[in-house]
């Protein structure tokens, strides 16, 4: 299936250069001149190569089509994860390189989707959004209005996040794992 290089999404299985691809990191860039495109860390399914590529937006990449199944995140040994297939129990052990920053966010029960090519894990795919707690937060300084201006706080995962003025140590929010950002106040 064809898509557009600025449709290219970390976790996304690639060929490209006659090769399979998994995306581990992308940026958005937008230069003061000339064309916007996608900055596209890439790493090489089999060798484990690394591969540094620029995708403008007209241009066309051929995304891999892989199997999906539904996984319950079990626990993390080491460099190791664990996850049990929801429907045959099977466990099955990725390499935390696989999940890449993101793995920060998973937890004890989390249900994700585990990519494979030929009974290969290529990827693991957290929610979109989860809750996590706040552990530290800076003090609003006085004057700051909330529209225009984020602190940064610290998540019971260790992750550093920029948030509203408004939020403290003790609260529960919501955010994208994807690249750690903030999304809202979590509800109770």
């Amino acid at each position: 299936m064809k898509i557009n290089g600025n449709a290219v999404r970390i976790g996304n299985v690639v060929e490209h250069q006659n090769r399979l691809w998994v995306v581990t990191k992308t940026q958005a860039v937008k230069p003061g001149k000339g064309g916007a495109f996608n900055q596209v860390e890439m790493k090489d399914i089999r060798s484990g190569t690394k591969l540094n590529e620029r995708f403008r937006a007209d241009e066309q990449v051929e995304r891999v089509r892989l199997e999906q199944r539904e996984a319950t995140f079990l626990f993390r040994e080491d460099d190791h994860l664990t996850f049990m297939d929801s429907e045959t129990f099977e466990q099955t052990v990725v390499n935390v390189e696989l999940v890449g920053e993101p793995a920060a966010f998973l937890q004890d029960g989390m249900v994700v989707q585990i990519e494979s090519y030929e009974e290969e894990p290529l990827s693991v795919v957290l929610p979109d959004t989860v809750v996590m707690e706040v552990v530290e937060a800076d003090a609003v300084v006085k004057g700051q209005t909330a529209s225009s201006s984020y602190k940064p706080a610290v998540l019971e995962n260790g992750v550093r996040v920029m948030v509203p003025p408004f939020i403290e140590t003790g609260t529960r929010i919501v955010v994208k794992p994807e690249d750690a950002t903030y999304v809202e106040r979590a509800k109770d």
